[in-house]
């Protein structure tokens, strides 16, 4: 039974940074493709960022060079780094994972089986 449960949101100002994190259970992390979405109110979710199984990230044109993505294995962590926090990244974030691909892209994410119940990121 798969369960991905994310933590580490919350409300910032714009410039700000925060690191999400998602704990895996009954899943390998960096066994397969895993990845961050998400949604804001009144909007369609959008996929962030995604790493393949070998490490090889894949980010949205909108948070390129702001957020970063890793994995840690003992720990069975995947995590968002974001930096350079601007309002347009307020929104509910989801952390995904699918136990049947090990390459995906970043665009891909929304449609992973699993996913976790969201942590919430304000910027103002």
């Amino acid at each position: 039974h798969v369960q991905l449960v994310e933590s580490g949101g919350g409300s910032v100002q714009a410039g700000g940074s925060l690191r999400l994190s998602c704990a895996a259970s009954g899943y390998r992390v960096s066994s397969t493709a895993m990845g961050w979405f998400r949604q804001a109110p009144g909007k369609e979710r959008e996929g962030v960022a995604s790493i393949d199984s070998d490490g090889t990230p894949s980010y949205a044109r909108s948070v390129k060079g702001r957020f970063t993505i890793s994995t840690d294995k003992f720990k069975n962590i995947l995590y968002l780094q974001m930096n350079c926090l601007i309002p347009e990244d307020t929104g509910m974030y989801y952390c995904a994972a699918d136990p049947r691909i090990e390459f995906s892209d970043y665009e891909e994410i929304t449609d992973f089986g699993y996913r976790g119940q969201g942590t919430q990121v304000t910027v103002s």
